[in-house]
């Protein structure tokens, strides 16, 4: 079993930047595609970037095109999530995410998550 283990999350102000960290361990960490989704309070859980094991490819929602940037080395452990120009908007628990092998977007397909980070962001 694969556990996943969240930090980074901040008060921040709008405008200022955040870096997340995800790390695995307690299981096979090769292989592993790894997800940043998000959930705010009174909303449901989105996806906000993907990165495959390989770390070459990469996706992004619309919200986070521009501003995040998703980074990991081949079949390394961790994870990263660079945000820049936070809005208030971006408020919310950031959850990391691992499935095997294969990119996708929809929470329901990742088997490992982590606790979740709380990212706020202020005027």
């Amino acid at each position: 079993q694969v556990q996943l283990v969240e930090s980074g999350g901040d008060m921040v102000q709008t405008g200022e930047s955040l870096r997340l960290s995800c790390g695995a361990s307690g299981g096979i960490v090769n292989r592993l595609v790894m997800a940043w989704f998000r959930q705010a309070p009174g909303k449901e859980r989105e996806f906000v970037a993907a990165i495959t094991w390989t770390g070459l490819t990469t996706k992004y929602a619309a919200s986070a095109k521009g501003r995040f940037t998703i980074s990991r080395y081949k079949d390394e452990p961790t994870m990263y999530l660079q945000m820049n120009s936070l809005r208030p908007e971006d408020t919310a628990v950031y959850y990391c995410a691992a499935r095997t092998d294969v990119l996708v977007t929809t929470s329901n397909e990742y088997d490992y998550w982590g606790q979740g980070t709380q990212v706020t962001v202020s005027s």
